[in-house]
């Protein structure tokens, strides 16, 4: 009985990951079917509508409880340092998803969450001293090899491709150090960015969305789509071993890089088949590196 619990498990974690990074598709190519909003204005909305939905969610389910529970457990200044100053790196990355698929960058943007698990890596070896293992440098030295390429390339790489791989680490690095529940902590960030983003609606596009009943009613399902695809991944974490959870993470920037260059129109050009084709092979590498680690695990419960 329990081997079937945990067969059910595995594959209701499966199915709930595939769906999340299914909905993070969906959402990249949103801000096309919001025009003649700007990337910027859909990311306002998205945040208002978010917080509603997730607010919501978080009540009907109960866990509201939880999330208070976990900022009254909260009280030294460090650890409100550590909870509140990673937001800015949070809003800025959400608003570089919304707003690079209406201009112009939305390949770099996905060239960026492909290398986003590398530097984790290389994060967790900075910071908490976790030995790479041979699989995860050579990773490691791919990427930096597929990065070099597309300098050399281009004579620079995008900043949006930077951003994504170079801050994101700093803001889960953060919150693991904090130790903080990724629920707790996304309904904390909501709630400062927001307000700031419902300011940004008043004095620019709230009349044309509210006066509009298509164009809110697409509002409305962005903050859906957002909560949904949230609360699908954090599930599928929690169901799912760590290496397969990472592994099945790598749909996402396959699914942007589709996107971006069928309906978002990114051009991909053969010259950047060395620089991407590196980078490529070094997820791969880290794919195999958590199939043996699974295996591994697996040998050592039996």
């Amino acid at each position: 009985m329990s081997h079937l619990l945990t067969g059910n498990q595995l594959m209701i974690g499966v199915i709930l990951a595939a769906l999340s990074n299914v909905l993070f598709g969906v959402l990249y190519a949103y801000g096309k079917w919001m025009a003649p909003l700007t990337g910027t204005q859909v990311f306002f909305w998205r945040m208002v509508m978010m917080w509603l939905c997730m607010a919501a969610f978080l009540v009907m389910t109960g866990k509201m409880a939880q999330v208070k529970a976990d900022l009254q457990a909260i009280h030294s200044a460090k650890s409100w340092v550590y909870l509140l100053l990673p937001t800015p790196i949070l809003a800025s990355q959400l608003w570089l998803f919304m707003w690079a698929p209406v201009n112009g960058q939305s390949i770099q943007v996905s060239m960026g969450y492909f290398l986003f698990p590398l530097t984790m890596v290389v994060a967790g070896f900075l910071v908490f001293r976790e030995r790479l293992t041979k699989l995860q440098t050579l990773a490691v030295a791919l990427a930096a090899a597929g990065v070099s390429v597309e300098i050399w390339r281009t004579s620079g790489i995008s900043w949006a491709t930077l951003w994504v791989c170079g801050t994101y680490p700093i803001y889960y690095v953060m919150r693991r150090l904090l130790g903080v529940r990724a629920l707790t902590g996304l309904f904390v960030d909501l709630s400062i960015i927001a307000p700031i983003c419902l300011v940004g609606i008043l004095m620019s596009d709230a009349a044309m969305v509210t006066s509009s009943g298509t164009l809110l009613i697409k509002a409305l399902g962005l903050g859906a789509i957002s909560v949904l695809a949230m609360a699908t991944n954090i599930e599928a974490s929690r169901l799912l071993p760590v290496s397969l959870f990472g592994m099945l993470s790598y749909l996402e920037p396959v699914l942007l890089f589709i996107l971006s260059i069928t309906i978002l129109g990114g051009v991909f050009s053969l010259g950047m088949l060395a620089s991407y084709g590196l980078i490529w092979a070094a997820v791969v590498c880290l794919i195999i590196q958590g199939l043996f680690a699974n295996r591994q695990k697996d040998e050592q419960r039996s």
